[in-house]
């Protein structure tokens, strides 16, 4: 018994981790470019608008939703890293109520947005009910669209759509091996700008953390 543990006690095993250095953080060229979306015939300019229409609904419903804004960046960024390993052409259907397609992989790009932000909201410690983000879309949507502002029924649509996000927030967490830590520069900006001594100017601080 004794020379049993030993023995167990001496292998060198090898357990599953993740590693974050500076080398990896970053996406490789090889990837940005094509992209699994341009390998597909979809051209680039189409590709950036739905990225950008995407990070939109993701803004717009963390407001409503009354998010930090770290977790509404943090639903962007999972949103933009899903979208460098699968293609929009192949993850763009219509999957709600009727358009049910026989992919079970497939994903409407709204459908991503939506499993982004609660996943977001629970990597930063914001948890948002599923009901309440699958509601603030349907509303975002109906005004994008200038249709009257209906509540969503509680059908077997809704059923559906609320499978449909949390088999997409599953296959996020996939796609991206469970690694979803975001460091954001935020901080970072401002403390250049506070040892620029510029960090009271309002309109500086709120470009450079915003891109613009």
């Amino acid at each position: 018994m004794v020379d049993g543990m030993e023995s167990v006690a001496g292998l060198n095993q090898e357990f599953s981790r993740v590693i974050l250095t500076l080398s990896n953080v970053l996406i490789p060229p090889d990837k940005l470019s094509p992209t699994p979306s341009m390998s597909d015939g979809l051209d680039n300019e189409t590709e950036i608008d739905l990225r950008i229409l995407g990070c939109e609904f993701i803004q717009t419903s963390g407001i409503l939703l009354k998010l930090p804004q770290v977790a509404m960046a943090t639903g962007q960024v999972l949103f933009q890293r899903f979208y460098y390993s699968k293609s929009f052409v192949k993850h763009n259907v219509e999957v709600s109520g009727s358009d049910q397609t026989d992919d079970d992989d497939a994903f409407d790009y709204k459908v991503l947005a939506m499993a982004c932000v609660n996943l977001a909201s629970k990597i930063e410690e914001a948890p948002r009910r599923i009901r309440d983000v699958i509601n603030v879309f349907h509303h975002v949507k109906q005004v994008k669209c200038g249709k009257t502002i209906k509540p969503l029924i509680l059908d077997q649509d809704y059923t559906n759509l609320k499978n449909q996000v949390i088999k997409a927030e599953r296959r996020v967490l996939k796609e991206l091996g469970f690694c979803v830590h975001v460091q954001h520069p935020h901080k970072i900006i401002v403390m250049y700008l506070q040892v620029l001594e510029s960090h009271h100017n309002r309109s500086l601080v709120q470009a450079a953390c915003l891109g613009g």
